[in-house]
C-alpha cells in the first residue's frame, strides 16, 4: 500500500440496521477509535449508525474493520477523503434515539428506499424532463453549493423536511422526483418518508454529493459551488479538494466566504454579518476572550482545543 500524501484520512459512514443493544456499544467504539488515535463524531442507535472520523493514514482502514466487528454491519457504507489539518479536535460517541432526525422513529430505509442512482448516472436522470430536484439539506448547505436547478426546501434542520414535502409536493402532479445530500444517510430517509406518503417514483444519488465529486469529471459536473462538510475543513470541492477559500464563524458556525470576511461585522472568533446581530454582548465578550487565548496557544506552539460546541 503506497503512503498517503496526506497526514489524515477522513472516513464518511452510515449504515442502518437494528442495534437493540447499541447502548452496550459506545464504550467499545470509544476504545477502538482512541487506540488508533482517531477523532470526530459518530452517532448510535436502535436504528444503526453513523458518523465522519479521521485520523493517521493507514490507521482509518483498521477502525472501520472494527466498527463493522463490534457492530456486526458487515455492509457497512463508508467514503474516505483526506485532510492536510486535523478535520476533528475531539472524540465524540454518542447514543441518539435517530442516527439522523427526521423526528419520526416509524420510518425505516430498510423496509422502505427509494431508487438508488450511481453517480456516473445521475446526469441522465436530471435530463428528464420529468424529474422534479429536491436538495434535501439545510439552507446553509444550499447557499454553500447545489445541483443546477435544484429545488431549495430553505429548512433549517432535516427535521423540517416532512413538513416541506407536505406543503411543496404532491404526488398526483409530481411523478418523479430525485433527491441528494451530502454523504446519502438523509435521503435514505427522505426517499423512505416520501415512498410511505405516496409518491411511487422516487430517486436518490447513491454515495451522495461526496461520491458525484469524487466520481464525475467537472467538465461533465452539474454540481454548482462546493459541498458542506461538518468537519473543519468545511467544504469540498470536485476531487474533494478542500475549499480554501470558505471557513466557518465561532459565532454562528456558518460557512463564511472572502466577502463575509471583508464586513464591517465580521471580528474574527467572534461573530460574522450572520450573526452579529443576534449574539449577546456576553456572548462576544467571551469569545473574545476565547480568542485571546487561542492566538496566546499559538504563539507558544500549542492548540488550542477551542470551545466544546466547536465542530470536532
Amino acid at each position: 500500500m503506497s503512503q498517503s500524501p496526506h497526514p489524515f484520512e477522513v472516513a464518511a459512514l452510515y449504515h442502518f440496521g437494528r442495534l437493540p443493544h447499541f447502548r452496550d456499544l459506545r464504550a467499545p467504539l470509544q476504545a477502538l477509535c482512541e487506540s488508533h488515535d482517531v477523532k470526530g463524531i459518530l452517532l448510535v442507535a436502535e436504528e444503526g449508525i453513523n458518523g465522519t472520523l479521521a485520523g493517521p493514514p493507514g490507521s482509518m482502514q483498521s477502525v472501520i474493520e472494527g466498527i463493522k466487528s463490534i457492530t456486526g454491519f458487515a455492509g457497512l457504507d463508508h467514503k474516505m477523503s483526506y485532510a492536510d489539518a486535523p478535520p476533528f479536535l475531539r472524540l465524540k460517541v454518542r447514543l441518539k434515539v435517530e442516527i439522523v432526525t427526521i423526528g419520526d422513529t416509524s420510518i425505516d430505509p430498510n423496509a422502505l428506499v427509494g431508487t438508488y442512482v450511481e453517480p456516473q448516472d445521475w446526469n441522465a436522470l436530471l435530463n428528464d424532463p420529468e424529474v422534479l430536484l429536491v436538495d434535501t439539506r439545510n439552507s446553509v448547505e444550499v447557499r454553500i453549493g447545489t445541483f443546477e436547478g435544484a429545488m431549495d426546501p430553505q429548512t433549517e434542520s432535516f427535521s423540517q423536511f416532512p413538513d416541506f414535502v407536505k406543503a411543496n409536493l404532491d404526488p398526483t402532479k409530481h411523478k418523479k422526483i430525485a433527491m441528494f445530500c451530502t454523504g446519502g444517510i438523509r435521503c435514505e430517509k427522505a426517499t423512505s418518508f416520501m415512498l410511505q406518503n405516496g409518491f411511487e417514483n422516487v430517486y436518490h444519488l447513491k454515495g451522495g454529493i461526496l461520491k458525484y465529486l469524487e466520481t464525475v469529471a467537472p467538465d461533465e459536473s452539474k454540481w454548482q459551488g462546493d459541498c458542506f462538510v461538518f468537519d473543519r475543513r468545511v467544504a469540498l470541492g470536485h476531487g474533494l479538494r478542500v475549499a480554501e477559500e470558505l471557513t466557518l464563524c465561532a459565532g454562528c458556525r456558518v460557512p463564511l466566504t472572502q466577502e463575509d470576511r471583508e464586513s464591517p461585522d465580521y471580528e474574527a472568533g467572534v461573530c460574522c454579518p450572520h450573526c452579529t446581530h443576534v449574539l449577546t454582548l456576553d456572548k462576544k465578550a467571551a469569545a473574545r476572550e476565547r480568542q485571546k487565548q487561542i492566538q496566546l496557544s499559538r504563539a507558544r506552539g500549542k492548540t488550542h482545543m477551542g470551545p466544546r460546541s466547536e465542530v470536532g
